[in-house]
């Protein structure tokens, strides 16, 4: 008995030795901060095994502990991470404001990670100020960029418009966009029309918080300021024009009103669907309008534009749709209109559009519980606004009263977010990426990242406005779903999975890369772009993919140089801030 403990004595002092002379392990954490009484973890890497005893430890500013925990159970991650043996580190019961780092104590050795902020709000104290600064700086409002759009031309014509304002697309684009990837049908985002509605809830939703931080009135003239370049986009036909291009040409009279198709193909369709930027502009402008505040134009015309457009739109939709027809970004954009011009106005028509496109995507949703995009089984999947068509339900049951048609969404609400969990869920997963659901050579796959190989025939890129619409909707939607304590285990999952999200934006990710610029230990090199713009404090990046080459977007890819091409995960986009202000609001309600 006394030779077997001995044995087992120099066995564990033998892995002592071993652990405290080859591992290295790394921490991957939010390099930035949480709000005190939200979830928080971090995940360790090692080459070898930890053993079971193995503690983290918080420690504050002056070096002392301040709280300790035991890692989880190894885990592996070979696609991403080969060898190495991933822990998670939770410490969400911590809830003392302060500065911190995440220390471990392996064999005689100490780690720290990064240091970021616990405190009431932090998270939203620390970026709301930036993001504003971001979009400050984002403004066309150089004067070069003022001369050239008061005239610019309508590509085909020697017709010209005035399209002042806005802001530029990315750190590497000045152009203005209300939506791109039109021809590829279900990929459009929404940009310069989704910024301006983001700004408008910010701005309504926390307006105590903002007046706390000093920029309430800023965060207020932004968004009159989007609002306003929405209105100079309005054709005199009452349709939206959809892009103002830059060609990647230096010179500002370079510029035309375009539709664009692959690589730069320029076109006459330069009329917004619903789904090209023209419902969330209908959405901003009605939303504004309700202030009774003027910016260039006034509330009223705010709501009479919205109302044209709306009506334009009803009748001539599926002539802009580039395949003639109405997918589920039609709905949710169209959703987002005609609630919004029901809260404004109170009027039948648009409750009554309101309610047949909230029933359109209920129908558009599966028994597994992931979206249709179209009228067959093509999944919905989306690389960066993946959880509007959930933002999009429970913005409409701010105003629906009937209990019926209450009841029937709140059931699709929580299908939609109880799939986000089953998915990100059914394979190892300890950083919480968000995984989705999509059609690949002809199957339905499930993955982390989106196939590279997809309608637009070249584009992807990193997805960190994915990820913040989805913690947008899991923090928004929850609280809807499961009000009060009526599943405190689901809104848990719910709010996990928001944090994850969060936190692999601010640096909790297997490359340590904080993606918003001027936060945290590391972030992408700047990127500089014409008329004086390009990376930005407050301004997020594109972030990580797939693997470069993977058509299936398997395994994972974080690069800083590649030939030009550098841009799909360096670049930062003016949608990623947006869902992120997006996010950080619905935290601090």
């Amino acid at each position: 008995m006394i030779m077997k403990s001995l044995r087992l004595f120099i066995s564990f002092i033998l892995v002592l030795v071993a652990i405290s002379s080859s591992a290295v392990p790394v921490i991957f954490i939010n390099q930035v901060g949480f709000n005190s009484r939200d979830p928080k973890m971090a995940v360790i890497s090692s080459d070898i095994a930890l053993p079971v005893s193995t503690t983290f430890a918080l420690i504050n500013a002056a070096g002392k502990t301040e709280y300790t925990g035991h890692l989880g159970k190894a885990e592996q991650l070979n696609d991403w991470m080969p060898g190495q043996l991933l822990y998670k580190a939770n410490f969400s019961s911590f809830t003392k404001p302060g500065t911190y780092k995440l220390k471990l104590l392996i064999g005689e050795k100490n780690y720290t990670s990064a240091s970021f902020l616990i405190g009431d709000k932090a998270l939203t104290s620390l970026t709301i100020p930036a993001i504003l600064h971001y979009y400050r700086k984002q403004r066309a409002n150089t004067p070069q960029e003022l001369e050239a759009d008061t005239h610019v031309t309508l590509f085909g014509s020697t017709q010209t418009v005035d399209l002042r304002g806005g802001w530029c697309d990315a750190s590497g684009d000045v152009s203005k966009y209300f939506s791109h990837l039109a021809y590829a049908n279900f990929m459009s985002p929404q940009q310069i029309p989704l910024v301006t509605w983001s700004l408008v809830n910010t701005t309504e939703a926390i307006p105590k918080l903002l007046a706390q931080y000093s920029v309430k009135d800023s965060i207020h003239d932004e968004a009159l300021y989007g609002a306003d370049y929405i209105m100079r986009s309005l054709s005199k036909d009452n349709y939206f024009y959809m892009t103002v291009f830059s060609y990647f040409n230096k010179d500002p009279n370079a510029r035309r009103v375009v539709g664009l198709h692959a690589n730069s193909v320029t076109t006459t369709e330069y009329q917004s669907a619903f789904r090209e930027g023209g419902g969330m502009a209908i959405a901003a402008l009605a939303r504004i309008s309700k202030w009774k505040k003027n910016g260039v134009f006034t509330s009223q015309q705010y709501l009479d534009a919205a109302k044209k457009a709306f009506a334009h739109l009803l009748v001539n939709n599926t002539k802009y749709d580039d395949d003639g027809k109405e997918n589920i970004i039609d709905d949710y954009c169209a959703l987002m209109a005609a609630t919004e011009l029901w809260m404004a106005t109170d009027s039948a028509l648009y409750r009554d559009e309101a309610r047949k496109r909230s029933q359109n995507l209920t129908k558009r949703l599966t028994p597994t519980g992931y979206f249709r995009a179209d009228d067959g089984d093509r999944p919905f999947w989306h690389a960066s606004d993946a959880g509007l068509p959930i933002i999009a339900l429970c913005r409409y049951l701010e105003k629906e009263n009937d209990p019926n048609c209450r009841a029937v969404t709140l059931s699709t609400i929580k299908k939609a977010l109880n799939y986000n969990l089953t998915v990100t869920g059914e394979t190892t997963n300890p950083f919480g990426y968000a995984r989705q659901t999509f059609k690949y050579q002809g199957n339905i796959e499930s993955g982390f990242f989106i196939p590279h190989e997809n309608e637009t025939g070249w584009w992807w890129q990193g997805e960190n406005a994915r990820l913040a619409s989805l913690a947008t909707a899991a923090i928004v939607g929850g609280r809807l779903a499961y009000p009060g304590n009526t599943n405190i285990i689901k809104l848990n999952q719910l709010n996990n999975f928001a944090s994850h999200q969060l936190s692999w934006i601010l640096g909790c990710n297997p490359y340590s890369m904080c993606f918003i610029y001027g936060f945290g230990k590391s972030n992408v090199p700047y990127m500089h772009s014409s008329f004086g713009h390009g990376s930005e404090r407050g301004g997020i990046s594109n972030g990580i993919t797939g693997k470069d080459g993977s058509p299936d977007g398997r395994g994972i890819d974080f690069k800083t140089n590649a030939e030009g091409n550098e841009w799909r995960w360096t670049e930062q986009w003016i949608p990623h801030a947006a869902w992120f202000l997006q996010a950080v609001t619905a935290l601090s309600q």
